[in-house]
């Protein structure tokens, strides 16, 4: 594994999604708005449930977010991509905290539930990524997992078999 942290705050993040953290051409998270969360709370490369590795993130949810006033006029609610979105992003990330080198980029999702929705008065998201597979080889690197959204300690989002790979093309 890698010397770093197994936490990272909000410059943190911003530190990676300006390519500064892994270095460059490797796993960066998008720029606000898309960055879909605020800190990663643990990480790791094995731990989780099948001890391949996991990463818990919380993103602060405000009446004042972007999609709000246009997801819909007068009926205001987080579009559920967008927390798959947020999945995807940590699962990347974990690729590129375990050093390994190449872009991000998502390649699917096996199946998703949305069994609840995030309206401005949630207060926080919190995001629960578990590896079910990590592979570096001399042609792939990918991981697949699977992962969870809990609105203020309720499960909304749930996804199986989340792949992101990792290119250095």
């Amino acid at each position: 594994m890698t010397d770093y942290p197994t936490s990272f705050d909000r410059d943190d993040l911003l530190k990676c999604a300006r390519g500064e953290l892994f270095g460059p051409g490797n796993a960066q998270l998008p720029e606000p708005p898309m960055l879909m969360m605020d800190r990663i709370t643990e990480i790791s490369g094995d731990g989780g449930e099948h001890g391949k590795g996991h990463v818990v993130a919380e993103f602060d949810i405000t009446p004042d977010l972007w999609f709000f006033e246009c997801h819909f006029p007068g009926n205001p609610i987080m579009p559920g991509c967008l927390g798959l979105d947020g999945l995807w992003q940590l699962t990347g990330f974990n690729l590129g905290w375990r050093g390994w080198k190449g872009r991000g980029y998502a390649l699917g999702v096996g199946e998703v539930k949305l069994t609840g929705m995030v309206r401005p008065d949630r207060k926080m998201l919190t995001y629960y990524v578990d590896f079910t597979k990590a592979v570096q080889t001399r042609r792939l690197t990918m991981g697949v997992a699977d992962g969870r959204v809990e609105a203020d300690g309720e499960v909304i989002y749930q996804v199986k078999d989340m792949k992101v790979a990792l290119s250095e093309a």
